[in-house]
């Protein structure tokens, strides 16, 4: 339990909070005393979740949410409001990857959906709580999950790289326009992470192999070693700290020298 750092009175969303990154995100939120809505398409992995959390000094409430879907993100807001108050700590973590493969099989369709998924519901949830963050004069924390697939391009992912980029890139912008109001926009870039989302890779004996003899932390990581790294970026720890890129990696981006 992350007991030196508390969120005891603030309020958090996590997008794709019933699993993955999203689930140890959620969990080290609620350890810290938050209460924290968890949100994504199946309220089943939700309400399994939130099960799970029972105990946990925070409080958890489940909300279904498309968040390709502007209606289904207003009415996210809208019940977070209603169900335990103004929103402090938004977390952008839900994200797609349909278009892993060659570059020239990517479809206008395949464009379409990473762009909403990844991209503009970020976008939109900003619009939906920055504002009225602005307006309490309270200030907040938004934190955006990213990849070092933004920071340099992934094999066969160039739908996945871009999009990802692109969060970096707006990460970077709303930090520069926040700040005055102490409204601090980070993003966390993990590498490969233990989840559902990333099987592809991790089940890949090839790609472990490759990680074990080129990456200077030489194992895939767990999803709370991104937890504990939001937690920070949430809490008044970081209050000096906006428009950064949190590199997760285990030191893939620079690797490791010599022979194994």
């Amino acid at each position: 339990m992350s007991a030196s750092i508390s969120l005891k009175g603030k309020v958090a969303i996590v997008t794709g909070g019933g699993r993955g990154i999203g689930k140890a995100i959620a969990r080290k939120f609620m350890e810290a005393g938050a209460g924290v809505v968890i949100a994504s398409r199946k309220m089943e992995n939700l309400e399994a979740t939130a099960a799970e959390f029972k105990g946990l000094p925070g409080r958890v409430v489940p909300v279904a949410c498309h968040v390709g879907r502007p209606e289904d993100l207003e009415n996210l807001v809208k019940e977070t409001e209603k169900q335990l108050g103004p929103v402090d700590i938004l977390v952008n973590n839900s994200a797609t990857n349909i278009g892993q493969g060659p570059a020239l099989d990517v479809t206008d369709d395949m464009v379409d959906k990473m762009v909403d998924v990844n991209v503009k519901s970020a976008l939109r949830l900003i619009r939906l709580t920055v504002p009225k963050m602005i307006q309490r004069k309270s200030g907040g924390s938004i934190i955006n999950i990213v990849s070092i697939a933004g920071l340099r391009p992934q094999y066969q992912g160039l739908l996945y790289s871009f999009t990802k980029a692109g969060l970096i890139m707006m990460t970077k912008s709303w930090a520069q326009e926040f700040g005055v109001h102490n409204v601090r926009v980070n993003a966390i870039a993990p590498g490969l992470i233990k989840t559902d989302f990333s099987s592809f890779f991790h089940e890949n004996p090839e790609r472990v192999k490759s990680i074990e003899k080129t990456q200077p932390i030489p194992r895939i990581a767990e999803p709370d070693e991104v937890g504990f790294m939001a937690l920070y970026l949430a809490s008044n720890e970081a209050s000096y700290v906006t428009g950064e890129i949190m590199v997760v990696d285990g030191g893939a981006m620079v690797g490791r020298g010599g022979t194994v």
